[in-house]
């Protein structure tokens, strides 16, 4: 198979070949778990300082409910969307992680090839490994999207462009919210660095992305032609601002709570942004999302699509390209599931009607999305 190891057996029926299958999401945590040093667990699974932000993106997600419509006829359900002009079998971009490489051997080739193997976008990191070349020779003839960290002057920026444009990326996107790197305490605390930060990428102290500012986007936005994400917008006034700058994304992210700390929560933001861009520009959001429900919570309040970074990490560590397309495929039924249960029959007829405000069950970090880990199932 594809991927980086075999696929660790977890109880469930074998689904082809000697394949095992995983037959629901919370089956990927332990085998991850194993599969990872604690460092590299830790580095993965952890936030900033008090964690608060990190905590504040499930809390946002279980704050949602649904409010379903019935006799509906929902005999045919479609999750399929359209984004920046790509079909795409589920609104998800396995959203870029920087030490990559740590979770999984062959690196970010194993997310792309999932992801064109699936029908979904990968966002490169420019800090994981292998490179921009590499990585667009793994799936030559799908979209791929590349995040860039700033880590050079405007000549160093754009040949990173042009390079992507060379290699044929579907999109760039500027990640905005790293002006310093987050105390990331768990790390620090094990005085450990995630290998993109040993070889002097994200966090790396480089002041270059410090002093990133709206006269660079406007200047980059003149020359790329490429459609121009900005990851790491956290309010309405830059969600405008981003507007006026041309910008065609606008990325609702607080990188996963491992940034700022007492931020809000992902889906917190997300209905400003979505009522300030009023369909000027694409709205992605991440943070926490782990579930069909939250993918559809998400399009419900307006996201044209949703970032997904450590469900990827614990599919990769737990059963590589072939871990995350099963991943992917778990995803999708759920969704199709919530869809047929709300009594629409694709994301066009979902809307803000479908879901409203409700009192969050008192759960923390990972038992949020995968509350049956405590019963030992």
């Amino acid at each position: 198979m594809d991927g980086t190891r075999q696929m660790t057996k977890t109880g469930s029926e074998k689904v082809g070949g000697d394949k095992v299958g995983f037959e629901v999401l919370h089956e990927f945590v332990e085998p991850a778990r194993k599969a990872l040093s604690k460092e590299t667990w830790d580095y993965l699974m952890g936030g900033a300082d008090t964690e608060t932000t990190l905590e504040r993106n499930r809390a946002a997600l279980d704050a949602i409910a649904f409010r379903p419509r019935v006799l509906r006829d929902v005999a045919e359900v479609s999750t399929r969307v359209k984004f920046l002009g790509h079909d795409l079998r589920l609104p998800v971009i396995l959203a870029p992680i920087g030490s990559l490489q740590d979770l999984c051997p062959v690196g970010a080739t194993a997310p792309a090839k999932a992801a064109a193997k699936f029908g979904v976008l990968h966002m490169l990191s420019s800090v994981a490994k292998p490179g921009l070349a590499e990585v667009a020779a793994a799936a030559p003839n799908y979209p791929k999207l590349f995040q860039l960290y700033v880590r050079g002057n405007p000549d160093w920026v754009d040949a990173r462009i042009a390079e992507a444009v060379e290699h044929k990326y579907a999109g760039v996107a500027l990640t905005v919210d790293l002006d310093y790197y987050g105390r990331r305490e768990r790390d620090l605390a094990k005085r450990y660095k995630p290998t993109a930060r040993r070889a002097g990428g994200e966090g790396s102290g480089d002041p270059f992305q410090a002093r990133f500012s709206w006269e660079d986007i406007k200047r980059i936005r003149s020359k790329c032609k490429l459609p121009l994400i900005l990851k790491g917008i956290a309010t309405a006034e830059d969600a405008l601002i981003a507007i006026e700058h041309g910008i065609d994304v606008v990325y609702v992210s607080n990188h996963g709570g491992r940034q700022l700390d007492h931020g809000l929560g992902g889906m917190d933001v997300l209905p400003e942004v979505v009522e300030a861009v009023r369909g000027r520009a694409a709205v992605v959001v991440d943070g926490g999302f782990m579930r069909g429900t939250d993918v559809v919570k998400a399009m419900a309040l307006g996201a044209n699509a949703v970032g997904m970074g450590r469900l990827q990490g614990l599919a990769l560590a737990a059963g590589g390209e072939d871990g995350v397309v099963r991943a992917l495929e778990l995803v999708e039924d759920e969704v199709r599931r919530v869809l047929g249960l709300l009594g629409v029959t694709s994301f066009a007829q979902l809307d803000r009607r479908y879901v409203t405000a409700a009192t969050p069950l008192i759960r923390r970090g990972i038992d949020s999305p995968f509350p049956l880990l405590k019963e030992g199932y």
